[in-house]
């Protein structure tokens, strides 16, 4: 069994009544949640479930991202079923180019399990959304025929639950394209599946090209030692490992959860790369931390967590705008002069104007 809670079968759950006999819903939230499944999947994978508390489910943190709730009925006029604006950027189906300079690869929209809060959540599920052998050479293609596109991003749905023979060949013909410096892999499984970790996926893999897998886990619970080993393996392969994670109420909406899922994504050989604000897909508002708030969050981390451990807190802006950095900021221009605030010591130190005109070589007098 993996580590955690051990009562718990070793299967994926995938509707209402097997989150009930796990004891991780009401017997007569029942009714309610075989609706809600007919518009949004469940999954609950048995490393996930290892994690949950069996005594309090309903306030746990890892429980809270997988087990679903009425509430995601509920869908606020803020709320749209695209949020990041992938339909008007899809120049062939699976792809999705915003940035000049990267795009992304969507081969299936199947995940080893459905968060609550998924901006995509309206069409991940478990058909999979796989593209045919055709079309995924259609967005092959359109890659090979980019040359201002330096950088490929598998994303989905879960690349790593393709056939370890599907990752293969998208990686090889990735590898092929002169033009592509980096190939980057977003995934839950090395938390959330990490079984599925095995030498054939390890072989899938191999690249003389960089290649970044990016781990989506929001609490530290979520680094178990089965998590641990698989990333383990990943990093002795030669895959660069980063941190992705969501600002999420009740998951990791304070300092001491965040600095612990930071240390724990360290610790794993994780760099915390990415902290989304919430994207507000339909009937996610109740994870949503309000950018202030999180701004003042991680303000309280700065001075308390080695630089490794920072990322940058982002949101990601509605029509295609892209990622705009959130902050917090600690400094302001002050008459030229720059009133910087110390991490450590909450004063404000005024730090003096450029050394140098701007453009120039020479001395800028200042008189204080």
């Amino acid at each position: 069994m993996p580590d955690g809670f051990p009562n718990r079968k070793p299967r994926t759950l995938r509707d209402a009544t097997a989150l009930a006999e796990a004891g991780l819903v009401p017997r007569d939230a029942v009714p309610g949640l075989d609706r809600l499944v007919r518009t949004y999947a469940i999954a609950v994978s048995p490393a996930v479930q290892a994690l949950i508390d069996p005594a309090d489910p309903a306030s746990d943190p890892v429980a809270r991202q997988y087990i679903p709730d009425m509430a995601e009925l509920d869908t606020r006029p803020q709320e749209v079923s695209d949020p990041t604006a992938d339909a008007p950027f899809t120049p062939v189906k699976g792809v999705v180019h915003r940035y000049p300079d990267r795009a992304l690869l969507k081969p299936l929209l199947a995940c080893p399990v459905y968060c609550r809060f998924c901006f995509r959540r309206e069409v991940v599920g478990p058909d999979g959304g796989l593209l045919s052998e055709a079309e995924l050479d259609a967005a092959l293609d359109w890659f090979a025929g980019m040359p201002t596109v330096r950088e490929a991003i598998l994303t989905g749905g879960d690349p790593m639950m393709l056939s370890s023979r599907r990752l293969a060949h998208i990686v090889r013909r990735l590898s092929e394209m002169p033009h592509l410096d980096i190939i980057r892999i977003h995934s839950r499984v090395p938390v959330a599946a990490p079984e599925r970790v095995t030498a054939d996926l390890l072989d899938a893999l191999g690249t003389e090209k960089a290649l970044f897998l990016c781990v989506h886990a929001n609490h530290a619970r979520e680094f178990s030692a089965s998590a641990r080993t698989a990333l383990k393996a990943l990093a002795g392969a030669g895959v660069a490992l980063l941190g992705q994670s969501v600002l999420l109420r009740g998951v990791n909406d304070d300092p001491e959860a965040l600095a612990a899922l930071f240390r724990a994504m360290l610790a794993a050989r994780v760099k915390p790369y990415y902290l989304h604000q919430l994207d507000r897909a339909p009937g996610t508002a109740r994870f949503e931390v309000p950018i202030a708030e999180g701004r003042a969050i991680l303000r309280a981390l700065r001075g308390r967590l080695t630089g490794l451990a920072w990322p940058t807190y982002v949101l990601d802006l509605p029509d295609g705008a892209g990622k705009a950095p959130l902050g917090p900021d600690f400094a302001q221009e002050d008459g030229g002069d720059w009133v910087v605030e110390g991490p450590l010591d909450g004063i404000a130190h005024r730090h003096g104007g450029a050394l140098t005109k701007a453009g120039g070589s020479g001395p800028l007098c200042k008189e204080n």
